[in-house]
């Protein structure tokens, strides 16, 4: 007998996915429909209700919005559904059909669930004659237990509450490498002061630096029993959150066992336990009294519940912690993994936990061949999680450098390189699932843990050969910016007090400087404004030169305002030169700027200057050709008559030196008089390079043959592209002349200036002109 209730279910699924999958696929409304759609705000509830395509097309849109409003693909990939989700996600839209089942049948049918699960789970991970409670918070089933133990240890918990908690202070004891927030969250939850919970601090002197120290917490204990305290459960780590180290379990548990403590583990390292041959501290957790369980991480199941193992003989106290329900709805929280488990079977589940532990052995092996590369790995032949990060003192050694000069600051600029490093990683290598963690000893690290994301993202073998050829193309030039970063703080410091060095430790890159405006006379908020218009002009000027190397305003949140960073940089990049320039173009600009300030005041005087002399040369004409010549139409017949040559000429403003000059040698010469000559313009040290070779980068050993002369030759002809860059830094000194027109002043004042003088000089020009006729 088929249900066609089921079937319709396992078909709109198919459908669904097939719509939510399909990135490329167009709507029937158009382009300007869907754009609407998405930039439209909330409107109400449409009265004839929409059909389950439209519905499923509308998800579609809201899932991809963003990605088609910036028309560009998202960086962030999403989690690799396959067949195995399928049957998951198929899961949570049969938990809803059963839910509406008569009541026996529902009965036996989430039973029958709920025992096959518990049990498939208790064998894959070696816990035997255990329960299992499924829950969405991964913290959830912790919170159950820890209701679970009071339970236990309280026998008149039940009855008078947390009353009975005040005669013996229950105490929660965890390590200091666990979860951020987990024991504040159980003391949360539990009603529990924070004083119940007690950190246990990690190894110093002897075994990993991320275990529990085990005698220390013995000596917590005594202390707790003897202040008339009850030590009441232990959190254990099988795979800490930044390392991946699991702690003692098995001195752990006869410690718990001493104190009658319950002990309760979690961590990544557990999903090795299904693997033949698990290590012997993992396999210790199958002794502890509980574990949490994250099978959806594990084996790529979306939307698969959190799983928690425990062992307790009495079914009522499990009951009223809320381990176990007497709702079947409740139990169908299982269906989804129920569904996903079947499908893998025992050698799939088993081949993806393989899988990923090969990976972080495939990488750990690479990283070794990386000398500028180190790496923290609890065991070196089998270890699932695997930490690397630059190291300053191994790339210094290898490259034959100094990191004398980084003591100061030094952990936090490394901190900031390997920042930089891993969400460069992250990004150029998505499906590796490579992310960023603070350790207290170890500093920023980037962290490579594919339990907890290879099969979400689909990584292989491949993308873990990508990761290293990428890393191994950084890690040469964060080696040669660490060793360059000190001789670009001298070169500034050899620029001040014009250039300003800015330390900032937290910026990954060569670093950061500021010009500062030698102004005297200005208060302090106009001298803020100038160092923010000259910064801000600087940095622009410097985007726009013919170089790879990165100029940018700094992090979004810095301490520092108006300042200029420099991002990484390669071996061959003159740090010199570079410095040499951003000063050069900062005084370029600070000098326009005067200019352009008291531009206004040197056009008023010019044309009053010009007034005079032109009422002059007026007066001069006047009396030389007469009073009749200057008649509307008596001057014209006599001109007709008898022409006269007159000597009076026109005059030029020269804008620089804000005076006015007669044109008469312009007008002999039929030239213009004191141009100069581009090829007389000196020739900045960024014009003299090869072809090809880019800016602020120091010739190769090719370039020894190449003549002096041969080589300015080389650079002239290179000139057309680099004319405006070489005019910038080094501004052509014109000849002093004492005649010069309009244009030649435009020629010798600095370029930005020229449309704001062009506009005053053609002004001033008219009214002469007015004035003069």
């Amino acid at each position: 007998m088929v249900d066609v209730t089921l079937a319709q279910v396992g078909k709109n699924l198919s459908e669904a996915m097939r719509i939510l999958g399909d990135g490329q696929r167009e709507l029937e409304t158009g382009t300007e429909g869907r754009r609407f759609s998405r930039t439209s705000i909330p409107g109400p509830l449409q009265g004839d209700g929409q059909d389950v395509a439209t519905i499923l097309h509308l998800v579609h849109d809201l899932i991809h919005k963003d990605e088609e409003e910036e028309d560009t693909p998202s960086q962030n990939r999403m989690q690799n559904v396959g067949e195995q989700g399928h049957m998951a996600l198929l899961g949570h839209s049969l938990a809803a059909y059963i839910s509406v089942l008569d009541r026996e049948r529902l009965r036996k049918l989430t039973t029958r669930i709920l025992s096959d699960t518990t049990l498939w789970l208790c064998r894959l991970f070696r816990y035997e004659s255990g329960s299992a409670y499924f829950h969405e918070d991964d913290r959830d089933g912790l919170v159950k237990v820890c209701r679970l133990v009071i339970n236990a240890r309280y026998e008149e918990y039940a009855s008078e509450g947390y009353a009975v908690l005040s005669s013996k202070q229950p105490i929660i004891y965890q390590s200091a490498s666990c979860r951020p927030g987990l024991g504040q969250h159980l003391c949360s939850q539990l009603g529990l002061p924070l004083s119940s919970l007690c950190t246990v601090p990690c190894n110093t002197i002897f075994g990993s630096q991320h275990q529990m120290d085990v005698a220390l917490l013995d000596k917590l204990i005594k202390e707790d029993i003897e202040a008339g305290k009850l030590p009441l459960l232990l959190i254990a780590n099988a795979g800490t959150p930044g390392a991946g180290h699991t702690d003692k379990l098995g001195r752990l548990k006869d410690l718990c066992d001493q104190y009658n403590m319950w002990l309760h583990v979690e961590g990544v390292n557990l999903a090795t336990l299904v693997l033949g041959q698990a290590t012997s501290a993992v396999m210790a957790a199958t002794r502890s009294d509980s574990m949490t369980l994250t099978p959806g991480l594990w084996l790529g199941l979306p939307a698969v519940t959190a799983v928690t193992l425990y062992r307790h003989e009495d079914p009522a106290l499990s009951l009223a912690a809320g381990l176990t329900s007497s709702q079947p709805v409740e139990k169908l929280r299982a269906l989804p993994l129920w569904l996903s488990l079947q499908y893998l079977g025992h050698n799939g589940i088993v081949q993806k936990i393989r899988h990923a532990t090969a990976l972080s052995q495939q990488l750990l092996q690479k990283l070794k061949s990386l000398t500028s590369i180190k790496t923290w790995v609890e065991d070196e032949l089998n270890s699932p999680v695997v930490l690397f990060k630059f190291s300053q003192e191994m790339s210094a050694a290898s490259s034959g450098g100094s990191v004398e000069g980084y003591c100061f600051g030094e952990k936090e600029a490394l901190d900031a390189f390997n920042r930089w490093l891993g969400e460069q990683l992250a990004q150029l290598v998505p499906t590796s699932g490579i992310d960023v963690v603070e350790l207290e000893d170890e500093g920023t690290c980037v962290r490579f843990s594919p339990l907890l994301t290879a099969a979400v993202l689909g990584t292989q073998e491949e993308d873990v050969e990508d990761l290293v050829e990428k890393l191994s193309e950084l890690v040469p030039v964060m080696s040669s910016t660490m060793c360059l970063r000190q001789d670009f703080r001298e070169e500034a410091h050899r620029h001040a007090p014009s250039l300003r060095y800015i330390e900032e430790l937290s910026w990954p890159g060569l670093g950061a400087v500021r010009y500062e405006p030698q102004a005297e006379g200005m208060d302090e908020s106009r001298t803020q404004q100038e160092l923010k218009k000259i910064n801000t002009e600087l940095l622009k000027k410097l985007q726009d030169l013919d170089t790879d190397i990165i100029f940018s305003t700094g992090p979004e949140f810095g301490k520092e305002e108006d300042c200029i960073f420099v991002s990484m940089v390669t071996e061959d990049v003159d740090v010199s030169e570079l410095v040499d320039t951003m000063a050069a173009l900062g005084r370029d600009i600070e000098e326009s700027g005067r200019l352009l300030e008291n531009m206004t005041e040197v056009v008023r005087k010019g044309i009053l200057e010009a007034e005079l002399q032109l009422q002059k040369a007026n007066e001069e004409k006047l009396v030389e050709e007469g009073m009749l010549r200057q008649l509307p139409l008596v001057g014209s017949v006599l001109n007709w008559f008898s022409p006269v040559e007159s000597s009076v000429k026109g005059r030029t403003f020269n804008l620089a030196a804000g005076s006015l000059d007669t044109t008469e040698v312009t007008y002999s010469t039929k030239a213009q008089a004191g141009r100069p000559s581009l090829q007389d313009s000196p020739i900045s040290s960024s014009s003299k390079r090869l072809p090809g070779q880019r800016l602020f980068r120091r010739s190769g050993a090719g370039s020894d043959s190449f003549s002096e002369t041969s080589s300015i030759e080389q650079a002239e002809e290179t000139m057309e592209g680099c004319t405006t860059l070489s005019s910038t830094i080094h501004p052509p000194t014109p000849p002093p002349v004492p005649e010069e027109d309009l244009q030649t002043t435009f020629d010798v004042i600095p370029e930005e200036l020229q449309e704001h003088t062009q506009v005053q000089a053609e002004e001033a020009s008219e009214e002469v002109e007015q004035s003069g006729g």
